[in-house]
């Protein structure tokens, strides 16, 4: 119980601090994930095309992925530097694999008959790619962007081992100075944070998947749309919030 009120008293004391660091950790985390798809979506469709192209490229993200974060951010220093900019290289490369794999498996795996069926009503091979290949593989690259922005939320947390800012700041200060308090005000509102993204994305991930996708049912599709409706005032109040955040952290 002792416990719990010191550290309530230190998030009381420190809340303007806590409040700066989670808006700084939201806009790494976004410029990250922002850069990342604008690479990782026209690649992904790029090697969807390009058949020759495919191995090279999954097989150097895959690569990436499979090195541990501390190493690559310890590897990014001697060429980048300390701050923020090797924190947001590094993540912008961690979150390409999952971006890139969804964008090639959405959009190779759509029905053949459908396409042809586009081409045979005389869509040009960048109609049908814009009209057709990508509306219906959204569903699968938002699940990609989802995972790779839940990611980015914890690789940015420990990105501040490297002077990055964002709540790793709070974790490895209090692991310097043995403040328990201090670790749990970084570690606990990354956590939610992480929760926060992902909620976000699974609702963005609802809202770009067809109804014609979802069900056959007219009854069902009512229901859908009505879900769809709610989801889309959830995203709207989880927005709010986001920039509630930015704006509280304008005036701290």
């Amino acid at each position: 119980m002792k416990e719990f009120i010191e550290f309530i008293e230190y998030i009381i004391s420190s809340y303007k601090l806590i409040i700066n660091l989670l808006a700084d950790h939201l806009r790494l985390t976004a410029m990250s994930v922002g850069l990342a798809l604008l690479i990782g979506i026209p690649l992904g469709i790029l090697i969807s095309y390009v058949k020759r192209l495919k191995k090279p490229v999954l097989g150097v993200t895959n690569v990436i992925q499979a090195i541990p974060s501390m190493a690559l951010l310890g590897f990014a220093i001697p060429f980048l530097g300390i701050g923020t900019v090797p924190a947001v290289t590094i993540v912008v490369l961690y979150s390409l694999l999952p971006i890139v794999k969804n964008t090639v498996t959405g959009i190779t795996n759509i029905n053949a008959e459908t396409l042809e069926s586009a081409k045979g009503i005389g869509l040009t091979r960048f109609q049908v790619l814009t009209k057709v290949q990508i509306p219906l593989a959204l569903p699968v690259i938002m699940a990609g962007v989802r995972i790779a922005a839940v990611t980015s939320v914890g690789l940015m947390t420990i990105a501040a081992y490297i002077g990055a800012d964002g709540l790793g700041y709070l974790v490895f200060s209090g692991i310097r100075t043995l403040n328990n308090n201090q670790i749990l005000a970084g570690a606990i509102p990354a956590c939610l944070l992480a929760l926060f993204v992902d909620f976000i994305g699974n609702t963005a991930e609802k809202l770009v998947t067809p109804i014609s996708l979802q069900t056959n049912s007219k009854q069902d599709k009512k229901q859908i749309e009505n879900k769809r409706r709610n989801s889309l005032i959830l995203l709207g109040i989880s927005v709010i919030f986001i920039i509630a955040i930015f704006v509280l952290s304008a005036f701290l």
